[in-house]
Parts: C-alpha cells; structure tokens; sequence
C-alpha cells in the first residue's frame, strides 16, 4: 500500500542564488521534480541545472521514492537553455570547449535510472526540455503543449535530442523536429509517437498521478529489473540479453518483495511491498 506521507526536499543547490531553481516533493512513493523559474518560461541556467541535478540524484538514492513525475510550474514546461548573458552553464559543469565531451552529469544527458519516470508537459516543451521529456517512459501532453528542437535556428547542433528523437519516431518525423527547428503541437507530437497521450490541461497532473499510483502497484525492484532489462536488451544479441535478464531476476528473486509476492498471491491478499 502507499504510504501518503509528503515533504519537500530542498536540494541544496550551492550556487548561493536560490535554491528553489527546481522543487522535489515526495508524496508517498511518488516525488514530483519541478521545474521552477516560470517568470523565464522555466528556462535552464546554470543554477537550475544544479538544482535538477540534484533532485533527480535525491529520487535516485531515496529507496522511498518509487516513481518520478517531471514537470514546470506556470504556463510553460521548459523553455529550453536560458541564452541570456549571466545566465550560467545550462549544460552544466564542465570546461565548455566544444572538442571535449561533457561528463553525463544529468537525466537529459543519460542518467542510468531505472524507476519509472513520467513527464507532464503543461506547456512549450522545447530544447532541453524536449530532451528531458523524452528520456521519461511516458509523456503526457497538455493539450495546450507545444514541441520544439530549435537548436539550429540559433546556429548549434543537438546533440542527445538527435540521439533520441530518432528512436521515438518515424525517420522523416524526427528530421522534421530536428532539423527545421520548428514547433509542433500536442495532437501532432501524439500523432508521431513522440507524445504517449495528449490530456485536458487541467486533467493533466491528476491523470500523471493516477498513472505513478498504477506503476507502484508492482513490487518496485522487479518494476526496475523490467526497465532494466528492456533497455539493454535493445543494444543486445538475444543470448546475451538473455544471460543478463536471468542474472537480474535471480537476483530479485531473492528479494522480500520477491517472497512477499507469492505469500500475497497464495493468502489472496493485496501484497506489501517494501522496496527490498
């Protein structure tokens, strides 16, 4: 059962500006990771990238926290990369020359994460923030939502929203995102796969939350093994993707939640999972 205990999590971001760049709250087993500069369209600048780091490292390493929902406070989702001077590395630290590879020090960059993660977009989802909705497992659109990769209408390639786009959507759909830089809107995103649904406006962050209530229904480390092994498994042959998904379920196997599945099962009973 969930347990509907709720705190914020301040983040501690060590810029010395404010620390509410981006919010973590937890309710239950479900943290709600906010982006939180809505007087900038919430747009990335180097204090709200520490921030977001931090708050997806806090949902990694809290074994309470079950499931993530991504999303902006105000009218917009993310705007992007704030290119306003004085505005920080977005991208974040890192010496910024452009023959070096950034370490992968972000969830849009690549973060290993294997608990399930939901973005509600509410609004212009654009740039980095089209690349930190669509390393979610599943979008939810506003119907107010609005798409976008504009990098080279500024004069600078994408490069992990070129990584993903591609793999969400048919070939010319995604060259069409990436490389006219123009915006699309809810029902087309959703038409091309790059949305998984498109929701009333003020439907949205309940219908995000009736689907992290549904996610954490099964015992969250076979939920993780799952991810896990369906993302591997796609850079994988088949006899080693194999090997790897029994390795991964011996393991959770041996789990508490493994043994408390099947007395639930057998007592008739909802199980209680413990996350160990």
């Amino acid at each position: 059962m969930i347990n509907h205990h709720q705190y914020i999590f301040d983040v501690g971001c060590k810029t010395g500006l404010m620390s509410d760049e981006a919010t973590y709250k937890l309710n239950g087993h479900i943290a709600t990771i906010t982006y939180n500069r809505p007087e900038s369209l919430n747009a990335i600048n180097g204090a709200m990238r520490e921030c977001l780091n931090a708050a997806w490292l806090e949902f990694y390493n809290d074994p309470e926290a079950w499931v993530a929902i991504l999303t902006g406070a105000g009218r917009a989702f993310c705007a992007g990369a704030d290119l306003r001077p004085g505005q920080g590395n977005s991208a974040g630290t890192w010496s910024g020359s452009y023959f070096e590879i950034p370490t992968i020090n972000s969830f849009e960059s690549g973060l290993e994460l294997w608990k399930p993660t939901i973005a509600a977009v509410n609004g212009a989802c654009i740039g980095y923030g089209l690349t930190g909705a669509i390393a979610t497992d599943f979008l939810l659109a506003s119907d107010r939502a609005v798409f976008g990769m504009p990098e080279v209408k500024v004069g600078v390639p994408t490069i992990v929203g070129s990584m993903r786009i591609p793999s969400k959507v048919a070939w010319a759909d995604a060259m069409e995102i990436l490389l006219t830089g123009d915006n699309i809107d809810a029902h087309r995103a959703a038409d091309i796969g790059l949305a998984w649904r498109v929701v009333p406006h003020d439907e949205l962050l309940d219908e995000a939350y009736a689907l992290a209530e549904r996610l954490c229904q099964g015992a969250p480390l076979a939920v993780r093994a799952v991810k896990e092994v369906a993302t591997r498994s796609q850079r994988m042959g088949w006899n080693e993707a194999i090997r790897m998904g029994e390795s991964i379920r011996r393991i959770v196997g041996t789990s508490e939640d493994a043994l408390e599945g099947i007395e639930a099962f057998r007592e008739k009973r909802a199980p209680s999972w413990k996350g160990r």
